[in-house]
Order: structure tokens, then C-alpha cells, then sequence
């Protein structure tokens, strides 16, 4: 994933800056040791910093489709890495320096993204949009300064390129064989009669009261007086019980 951001950099900046001029485009740490042996012009992208990008991160699960249209499988949606480049231009003297940063910020600030038509790879299998920002601010946590301590070289005019690029490395939730042309079916009637003493959850099996009955309870006919307190539910079928 990350060398062919470099892949889709590298040839981006070859066709619009450099235009096949006698540039190399490098992808080494600036350190003071690479520098004292640099005798060339070139253009160096620096990566130096890796993380997460949390404010792109999804929840939930992505459908895959057939070419039916039906969902095949699940997966989760990508998460978002950031990939930090420091963009520094080596040449012998500092107006030609500042001449190739010119150039290389203006051809990268005619882009939210990195080119549909340049991705290759897993980035173009996915199709999904890989933001970039040039020249941004850094974040509170980290200075460019603090970058070129950390190698050990001199401040040095830099461009700070950022690419958000999409990572689908998750498991595969498998769906379901789809139903069948004729769908799903539901049948309506009536429902059977129980025997006498079978229960509703198990038709068959004796010795259990019919739900909403009592067993032992006398049925009392209309008008016969009530006993103190006690509810007496008919069992007869097509009667409807009185209210006590």
C-alpha cells in the first residue's frame, strides 16, 4: 500500500514538474551524511510519520454484490492512514531550490486527491477516493523542526505532503445462499382442535390444564350462586364464560 503511494507520487511529479528533465526523485531520509554525498538534482520525499486518520474512520459493515445484485458478503469499511512526506528539492544553489518547491506546490495544490486514472494496485481495486493535503500546518504534537533533529541535518525549505490512504485488510463475514425464485411462503387456517387435557405447547401430552383453566373447579351453570371469592372458568367448548 504505501509503495504504491510512492509509485503514484514518483510518476505524478515526473510528468507534471519535472517534466522528463534530469531530476531524480528519491525517497531517502535527509540525513547529514546522505546530504554531503548528494551531487545532483533531485527531489526528495521523505516519509515520516504513520497514523491512523481518525476522523475518517466508519462503523457498521460494507455489502458486496454479485453481478445479480445480490449481497454475497460483508466486510468492514476501510480505514484511513495517514502518510506524512517531507518534500525537500537538492540542487546547487538555493534559487533553483525554491524554483522546484514552486513548482512542486503549485502542481500539487491542483489536487484533493491523488489522480483516479494513476492508481494501480490494491488502490485501484478498492475505488476509493485517497485524499491528500499539501503545505498544512503541523498538528500540535509534532514540529518540522523536531523532524530534522531527529536526522541529524540542517533546517532545510520543505513542503509537508499528507495522503489519507484507504487500508481493507478485515475479515469476510460470508452471507446466507439467497431464497430461491419462488420466495417465501406462509400458510393460513385454522388451527386444530386439542383433545380434551392436552396442553398448547405440547398437543398430546395429558395430565396438564388447558391454559386459562383450572383444573378441580366445578363449572357452575347460569344463574347458581357464586362461591365466596373463588373464579370458576368454563371448559366447555363454545360457551363463553361469565365475569365473576
Amino acid at each position: 500500500m504505501i509503495h504504491e503511494v510512492d509509485d503514484v507520487l514518483r510518476s505524478l511529479i515526473r510528468a507534471e514538474v519535472l517534466e522528463g528533465g534530469q531530476i531524480t526523485v528519491v525517497f531517502d531520509a535527509p540525513t547529514r551524511e546522505w546530504a554531503a554525498k548528494v551531487n545532483s538534482p533531485m527531489v526528495n520525499l521523505y516519509l515520516y510519520d504513520i497514523r491512523e486518520d481518525m476522523r475518517r474512520r466508519e462503523r457498521g459493515l460494507h455489502n458486496e454484490y454479485d453481478e445479480r445484485g445480490a449481497i454475497v458478503a460483508r466486510r468492514r469499511p476501510p480505514r484511513y492512514f495517514k502518510l506524512s512526506y517531507l518534500i525537500t528539492a537538492w540542487t546547487k544553489r538555493p534559487e533553483d531550490e525554491h524554483r522546484l518547491l514552486s513548482s512542486l506546490l503549485a502542481c500539487l495544490l491542483r489536487y484533493e486527491a491523488l489522480p483516479p486514472e494513476r492508481l494501480t494496485g490494491s488502490l485501484a481495486e478498492i475505488g476509493a477516493v485517497v485524499p491528500l493535503s499539501i503545505a498544512l500546518p503541523p498538528p500540535e504534537d509534532r514540529s518540522f523542526a523536531d523532524v530534522w533533529s531527529a536526522l541529524g541535518g540542517e533546517l532545510k525549505p520543505s513542503l509537508d505532503l499528507v495522503v489519507s490512504v484507504p487500508v481493507t485488510s478485515s475479515p469476510v463475514y460470508e452471507t446466507g445462499p439467497p431464497v430461491g425464485d419462488e420466495g417465501l411462503r406462509a400458510r393460513f387456517g385454522d388451527v386444530p382442535e386439542r383433545a380434551s387435557g392436552e396442553t398448547q405447547d405440547q398437543p398430546g401430552r395429558k395430565g396438564l390444564p388447558v391454559y386459562g383453566s383450572r383444573p378441580g373447579r366445578p363449572h357452575r351453570e347460569p344463574g347458581a350462586p357464586r362461591s365466596s371469592g373463588a373464579v370458576r372458568i368454563t371448559e366447555t367448548r363454545g360457551t363463553t364464560p361469565e365475569d365473576v
